[in-house]
């Protein structure tokens, strides 16, 4: 296999060159929103990306394997959803992300809500159901079945929601499984470019600039208890595109996830770094040069993650977390200040 070089655009530390100042951002912006520092970065993974587990990888690699051999021999048959593009992309070249329609999503919101509210219900009720029991007095059996009774309210639509969604997921693809109208945003470790789609009338419009372009930021708000919750995002230096990876980590009360997010994003990105050693990546490892050669150079075991047994993954998994919690991304310098004035 001949492994193609990098074109000139791909983003890495050492190209850097002075860059123009930086827009000044809006005092709401600035009061709810923290820079992070570009640079020194640490081998860590969120816990977002610590997917496949080995065991839905050697799966896949099951599948893979049973497809080729069926169409070599001519008996392969399509899965009924396998023609269907649902435009995201993870690999060595691009990460794009695409959301499903609202329909598919409507249909995993109501299967997870319903499985949940079942679960608090039933706690719920034996909790109260224990305490009622614990204070017998002449009312205790009239509030037992009160309890009871106002429970079954919530409990059965829960369940109904539970059990309707649960249906519909697994016997009835075609009634939920639809691609959104496109992609939303894409990383391109090949090109070093980062492109935010807008969609207007059915329209879509790209808008692409280089990623060393792009500050990273932690941005804070409320919850609807008043806790901080944060989430992180890009923003383009020198306009308004920005990108709020929401979807993809949800907003949490630490910051430490969206830090290693941070970091693993740009060194995913720097094409002097070999790929982020994530389980989603293995498969991919081999079609990157720098990856390629530091693979070769460490002596890494091809099938790292897909050969690991459960036990060691769940050890590894509880290390990373370990190692994210304890990130130093806010006391860093900003090695990006050196190239740019920032307001």
């Amino acid at each position: 296999m001949t492994l193609s070089r990098y074109p000139t655009t791909a983003y890495s530390p050492a190209t850097l060159k002075r860059q123009p100042s930086g827009k000044q951002r809006s005092g709401l912006k600035r009061l709810t929103g923290q820079r992070l520092p570009w640079g020194n970065t640490q081998e860590v993974i969120p816990d977002t990306f610590m997917w496949p587990e080995p065991k839905e990888l050697r799966l896949l690699e099951d599948k893979r394997a049973k497809r080729d051999k069926e169409l070599a021999q001519g008996t392969y048959k399509p899965a009924p959803m396998e023609h269907i593009d649902f435009h995201d992309r993870c690999d060595h070249e691009h990460y794009r992300h695409a959301p499903w329609a609202a329909r598919a999503q409507f249909w995993i919101y109501v299967t997870s809500l319903g499985k949940g509210g079942f679960f608090i219900v039933v706690v719920l009720t034996l909790i109260v159901q224990l305490m009622l029991s614990a204070t017998p007095t002449a009312s205790a059996p009239s509030a037992f079945r009160a309890a009871t009774i106002m429970f079954l309210y919530f409990l059965l639509p829960c369940l109904l929601a539970w059990a309707l969604g649960s249906l519909v997921l697994h016997k009835f693809p075609r009634l939920w499984v639809k691609p959104g109208k496109g992609p939303k945003w894409e990383l391109n470790r090949r090109t070093g470019m980062v492109t935010v789609f807008k969609y207007r009338r059915g329209e879509a419009t790209e808008h692409r600039f280089p990623f060393h372009e792009f500050d990273a930021y932690i941005n804070t708000a409320t919850d609807r208890q008043g806790l901080p919750m944060n989430i992180l995002s890009l923003e383009h230096r020198y306009s308004d595109i920005h990108i709020r990876f929401g979807d993809l980590q949800p907003p949490g009360p630490t910051v430490s996830q969206p830090f290693a997010l941070w970091d693993f994003i740009q060194n995913y990105m720097d094409i002097s770094h070999p790929l982020p050693d994530a389980p989603l990546f293995e498969e991919h490892r081999h079609k990157d040069p720098t990856t390629v050669e530091h693979d070769k150079a460490t002596g890494r075991n091809p099938r790292y993650w897909i050969d690991m047994n459960d036990e060691t993954f769940k050890q590894v998994k509880h290390q990373m977390l370990g190692q994210v919690d304890r990130i130093n991304t806010q006391t860093r310098p900003n090695l990006m200040a050196r190239f740019v004035e920032y307001y």
